[in-house]
């Protein structure tokens, strides 16, 4: 029996940093600490890795061992990606206006169709590079459909932050989930696992030790 191109594409998680106690973003978002408390301390092994320079613009240089490639993995044959409000924006409640365009500048760097699920919809924005932001207030189930659609036959990414990457899961929609865990103790923010018990009895589950410290965990679902 042949697979429909529909049935192929897979709906990822990547590079979602966690801390010890469990929090994927600290408390306290705001324009100038877009991760609130944490500051950057969840992302420094990103940071010092060559995909990471070359998608700030910092130039040659950085790491290229397995957290480049796990990173690298995280962005090939992904045909649309799904994110959250508050990882598009600090903002809260009905937009005051719609001057606000990410924080990743004219060109971002997902270019593909990105829906942002959100309880205030707003037109949609069209960015350079391929990037369109749309603006969606339906389930998990409805926003993976149209994003499913938009991208192909590719994969659907489900770019963060944590509360999205929990309301997946809790639908069980995830094929896919890459978990780094960050060796530092953060006492609040939000939580990725929360209401999650026994997720990961749908996986199979790796882990593999990075020599900058950190742990990938990567959760894939099982087919039988």
């Amino acid at each position: 029996m042949t697979t429909s191109p529909a049935e192929k594409q897979l709906v990822r998680a990547h590079n979602m940093c966690v801390s010890l106690d469990g929090f994927a973003t600290g408390e306290g978002q705001t324009m100038e600490a877009p991760f609130g408390h944490a500051g950057q301390r969840l992302h420094e092994w990103f940071f010092d890795t060559a995909m990471a320079r070359d998608m700030m613009g910092r130039g040659p240089g950085g790491s290229r061992g397995g957290d480049n490639a796990l990173i690298e993995t995280g962005f090939r044959g992904v045909g649309a990606e799904i994110m959250g409000r508050n990882k598009f924006s600090p903002h809260r409640g009905p937009w005051e206006d719609e001057s606000w365009r990410g924080w990743w500048g004219e060109e971002p760097p997902f270019h593909t169709p990105v829906y942002v699920m959100t309880h205030y919809p707003r037109p949609s924005l069209e960015m350079d590079g391929g990037t369109v932001f749309h603006f969606r207030a339906g389930t998990p189930q409805e926003v993976l459909a149209e994003a499913k659609e938009a991208a192909g036959g590719l994969d659907v990414r489900i770019g963060g932050g944590p509360t999205v990457v929990r309301d997946f899961l809790a639908a069980d929609l995830v094929d896919l989930l890459h978990v780094v865990i960050v060796p530092i103790v953060l006492g609040r923010g939000v939580g990725l696992w929360d209401g999650l018990e026994g997720v990961e009895g749908r996986f199979d589950v790796e882990t593999v030790a990075s020599p900058a410290g950190v742990s990938h965990v990567i959760f894939s679902r099982r087919t039988s």
